[in-house]
């Protein structure tokens, strides 16, 4: 199994997301990439995204920050 967490987090404050379960791997690192894509144009302060096993590894991690410019 397979779970994908969404954290996103604007003014100090964390939400995270209601995780989403896969069985196969593929389908797991598309909606991965799906969520960073996302993430990439996001409006939140800092966007993460964290791919998962059943065990609580960690197989990918990445996040965007957008700060004002």
């Amino acid at each position: 199994m397979y779970i994908i967490q969404e954290m996103q987090t604007t003014a100090g404050v964390t939400a995270l997301v209601p995780a989403t379960t896969y069985a196969e791997r593929n389908a797991a690192e598309s909606a991965y990439h799906a969520a960073l894509a996302a993430a990439a144009v996001s409006a939140v302060q800092v966007h993460a995204v964290v791919l998962l096993d059943e065990h609580g590894n960690t197989l990918k991690r990445d996040y965007y920050e957008h700060v004002a410019e």
